[in-house]
């Protein structure tokens, strides 16, 4: 009997046709069968390789008769390439199901880490990378959204969405009144092409900024809640004295407390100091 075959989730580029790597190319030049949400965007970066393989879709309304398609294909030894339209997949693309389904087959699966639109914008918005958390497209629905927003308003991580252009501005008026006007945020837009572009600013300010909506893909992130003050200071003293006995340096004990509890850095990093040199 033939080896089972390995699906692989390769990221490709979301913007920028060069941000692929030689380990996305290889893999999709080997592989038996590859499968993409848009066939035509992925032909795209296929075609700029002269990687000839066919490419068929998989999107939200024919994953499930994929699954089976691609379990198939798995258990005659095929190995099988999951693309997204741009960026890393699953990430608010489909794909989910089909990689529940490999795994509960006790089939391989190998992500192939890549472009991200989520961590491209986490780090260059200038904001606190550490922790985050991603919540992809908020809800269409007002309601809705702004019942996310409500419950998220005092979540201390900072925040990562995708939106779109056309609905930029009713969502950040939203982010806004849920979080508060002074809340810092970024928005980033047209990530890794020619007009790239981070704005930066409170809620309030990039809300009239982006009134008329905005050109391009956007991903927005937003600060995390700052966390109530900490009148004796145990609950920093107790995260760095873990994070030392951990064996981190002070300087990375520091950075990691200032990012996770809202203290600034260089009080952080003076207690970390006091702590080490304590009996």
């Amino acid at each position: 009997m033939a080896a089972a075959g390995t699906l692989y989730l390769v990221a490709t580029p979301i913007g920028n046709l060069e941000d692929v790597t030689l380990r996305a190319l290889r893999v999709l030049r080997e592989a038996r069968r590859l499968y993409a949400e848009d066939t035509r965007r992925t032909r795209t970066l296929l075609d700029r390789h002269a990687i000839r393989a066919p490419v068929r879709s998989l999107h939200a309304h024919n994953e499930a008769s994929r699954a089976a398609e691609i379990l198939a294909e798995l258990a005659l030894g095929a190995d099988v390439a999951l693309v997204s339209d741009a960026g890393t997949p699953l990430l608010s693309d489909p794909g989910a199901r089909v990689v529940a389904a490999v795994v509960e087959a006790g089939h391989r699966v190998t992500p192939l880490p890549g472009a991200s639109a989520v961590l491209a914008a986490l780090v260059g918005s200038g904001l606190a990378p550490v922790p985050f958390a991603f919540h992809g497209f908020p809800p269409r629905r007002a309601g809705e959204r702004r019942a996310l927003f409500a419950a998220l308003a005092a979540r201390a991580e900072t925040l990562v969405f995708f939106e779109s252009p056309r609905r930029v501005a009713t969502t950040l008026e939203d982010l806004a009144a849920a979080f508060g006007a002074e809340r810092p945020a970024c928005l980033a837009r047209e990530l890794t092409k020619l007009h790239e572009g981070f704005e930066r600013g409170a809620l309030g300010a990039l809300a009239r900024r982006f009134a008329e909506g905005a050109r391009g893909e956007v991903t927005l992130v937003v600060a995390g809640a700052a966390t109530p003050a900490r009148a004796a200071g145990e609950d920093v003293d107790a995260a760095l004295r873990a994070a030392l006995a951990r064996g981190a340096t002070a300087r990375d004990a520091a950075r990691e407390v200032a990012a996770r509890l809202g203290v600034p850095r260089r009080e952080a990093y003076a207690r970390a100091l006091a702590l080490r040199g304590a009996p």
